[in-house]
Formats: structure tokens, sequence, C-alpha cells
């Protein structure tokens, strides 16, 4: 279908149209799957008896918030988790990840991430590649890495080696974060905490769960992860959470990371929420349709992309277990045109022209294209890369797939117009 509304050029049209072609039965799977991520959304919701008056606004202390403790209710079920803690005063992802970290693990314990070196803006919470003030490695806390094999798997081999039955952590950081590797599918995922437990039953098995929520009908509580943290302003937002962050997983260990957040002995007790339950309780119910539509963006996307002969991961036809989309452009003007092109689809700033910017956490320059109701929102429609070789583009999110099809095809537009 081409546009009265944008200029899309007929030769991009023609070929989402075979795009479209080629994606449709892994459309339809997805549609299945959000159809049964949804089903068990509002299972949840009922179950935990969730009414108008958990919308309600505490202050102060925000002892006894009927809401507060429902949301998490909610979220441990979705997740398959014994508990949950789920805040808008978490400032990010990374954020909510530092206090489940800080929570369980002690001096003297040692972490070991066998997915390879942790997202950029995770390495100064760990100590990695200098000396940070208030880091893990300050506190005494061990770090070690279990590199990924070539083909970006895990490898199992030498966590054999590695893991010891006193290893307190085994860290896994499910998306890709700015590298080409494969994400993690909920098959892996049961693989690796399997093995893990074998080697140190006693571990604890903690996930980064950002933008892997409700991509595949399994959650992490029932694949033997332990402990998992992620952002609200990703996939269990729904692109309606203005803020927040979520940790989920044993009782205990929820109980100890609530005591790193507020006081111990306080804990999940105590925590105003200033009015915000409702649009977090919103944003997690449209959770599942709004990540099933960022999931049909990126299968468009790749298929789209390839048809115009650039390498993509993954494929239109490859699991997938998480909403992003890597696209290697080969250049850096394609790069800078693909996300002024997504930029130019956004429904806030679409006049704004990104361009490559010193971003604190980053070892290079960045590009952002986002042009969001939320900042920093990358369940909505978002695109961004590191200026450097093999200038690959990292494309996520769309609150539905109208836009987020249209966006693809602008982008590659800009990219051919140049």
């Amino acid at each position: 279908m081409i546009t009265p509304f944008f200029d899309v050029s007929p030769e991009i049209a023609k070929l989402s149209e075979e795009a479209m072609r080629l994606c449709k039965p892994y459309l339809e799977k997805t549609d299945e799957i959000t159809e049964y991520n949804q089903h068990k959304m509002l299972r949840a919701f009922q179950k935990a008896r969730v009414s108008e008056s958990c919308f309600a606004a505490s202050t102060g202390y925000g002892y006894g918030d009927r809401g507060r403790e429902a949301l998490d209710q909610v979220f441990a079920d979705v997740l398959d988790t014994e508990d949950a803690l789920v805040r808008h005063n978490f400032a990010s992802g990374t954020h909510t990840l530092t206090v489940a970290l800080f929570g369980v693990l002690r001096p003297g314990d040692t972490m070991i991430s066998v997915t390879g070196l942790p997202y950029d803006t995770l390495q100064g919470v760990i100590g990695i590649g200098g000396e940070y003030s208030g880091s893990l490695k300050e506190f005494g806390i061990n770090y070690e890495q279990i590199d990924l094999l070539p083909d970006g798997r895990v490898d199992l081999g030498a966590m054999k080696e590695r893991i010891s039955p006193d290893t307190k952590m085994v860290y896994i950081q499910r998306s890709r974060g700015y590298s080409l590797r494969p994400t993690l599918t909920a098959a892996d995922l049961k693989e690796i905490a399997g093995l893990a437990h074998s080697l140190a039953p006693s571990c604890i098995v903690m996930l980064d769960n950002c933008y892997g929520e409700f991509v595949e009908p399994e959650a992490p509580g029932s694949l033997g992860i332990d402990l998992m943290a992620g952002s609200l302003i990703k996939n269990p937002g729904g692109g309606i959470a203005p803020t927040g962050g979520y940790i989920a997983g044993k009782k205990t260990l929820v109980e100890a990371c609530s005591y790193r957040l507020t006081t111990p002995g306080t804990g999940k007790e105590i925590g105003c929420t200033l009015g915000n339950s409702r649009e977090l309780f919103m944003g997690a119910f449209s959770a599942p349709h709004v990540t099933g539509e960022a999931v049909k963006t990126a299968i468009f996307t790749s298929a789209l992309y390839e048809l115009l002969g650039f390498e993509v991961t993954p494929r239109y036809n490859e699991a997938r277990g998480d909403i992003i989309q890597a696209i290697l452009l080969g250049t850096e003007e394609r790069l800078i045109s693909f996300c002024q092109g997504i930029q130019q689809a956004s429904p806030i700033d679409s006049f704004v022209t990104p361009e490559p910017w010193d971003m604190p956490g980053y070892d290079s320059k960045v590009i952002m294209a986002a042009g969001a109701f939320t900042l920093g929102s990358s369940i909505e429609l978002s695109a961004d890369a590191p200026l450097r070789p093999p200038f690959a583009v990292w494309m996520q999110g769309s609150l539905n797939f109208h836009t987020g099809r249209l966006a693809a095809q602008l982008a590659a537009s800009s990219i051919l117009g140049k």
C-alpha cells in the first residue's frame, strides 16, 4: 500500500509488499504469542484483584499502599516468579540492575558473566576498565567473564570449567546490546540456567531481561532464572509508564533487593507512589500487545533490508528473544541517514535531525533517533548506534506496526535518496 501522506520511493514501496509476503507466517505467529501473553496478563490483573482504589496516590512513607502491592503481584505472576518489586523511582534499567546486584552480592562474592562483556552503562557499575567510585569492584566483589563463542553463542564448555560450587552469581544479559551476537531465547535461558545450577546449586542465576519481556510465551521464572530486572520504559511499560523498573524472582532475593532500594528492615513496606500507579498498571496491561507490535516491526524491517541487500540479524524467519533488529549498513553516511529517516516517522520531534554526539557512558559517539512521548522510551520506535565499524544500527520498538512499517520504509528511502 502506497501512503498518500509520506514520500516513500516507488522502489521501496514495491519491495515492502514483497517483504510483507515473506513475513506473513511470522507475523501471524507473533500475533499468537501476543494473544497468549495478553490473556496471561489479564488473568494476573484479576488474580491480584486490581480495582480503581489501586490507582490512589500515597505520600510520605507509603505504608499500606494497596496498589503498589497489587502491581508487584501482577508482575510476579506474568514473569512466573515468587515476588516482584515494581517502582516508579527506578531511574533506568541500569539503575534497576544496580540495585539488584548490590542487593544480593557481598564483599568476597564472585559474579561470572557468561554472555561476555555487559552492556556499556553497566560496566561502570561493575568496575570494568576503570576505577569508579561506588562500583562493585570497590566493594570487593569479584567479576569474571566468559567470552562468547565465535558464533555469538554462550560457551557452555567454558562454563563447566569456570563455574565452581562457591560461585555466587551467574549473570546473563539476554539482549545483544551494541553487539551482533544472537539474543538469547527461552530455550537458551533454560539451558544456561540448568547448567549453572548443576555446577553451583546455590548460585544466583541473574538475568538482565531488558527488551525480552513478552516476546515469547515462556517467562524467565519458569526457565530456572532466580532473579531478573528490567526497565518500564521498555517492553513491560507498554509505552505508557513514564519511568520506572522492576526486579522479580525468588522471594528472599527480591526482599534483599528491596532492602537495598529502601532500608534493611523496611524494604517493600515503604515507598509512596505519588499518583504514578495508574500509568504503571495501564502500561503493564498494554505491554504484551505493544511488544507484539514491536516484534512485527522488527520482522518486517529485517525482511525489507535483506531484500535491499543489507546483512541483518536476526533474519525475518529466525527465532527472536527480544524486540531489537540490527542492520549492518556499512558506512557512517548510511547509518546517519537511516536514523534521520526513522526520526521523520516519529509523532514527536519529527522535524528534528539527529546527529552523533558524545553520550555519557559510551566509548564512542552515538546517534539516536527517537521521537517518543517518554524521553528515552525504547518500546516506542527508536534507532541508535555507536559510530564505529561495521556501522550497524539497532532499531527497536513501535507502539503499533502501521507506523513501524512506515518508518522502516522512510529510513530506506532516506538512504537511497543520498
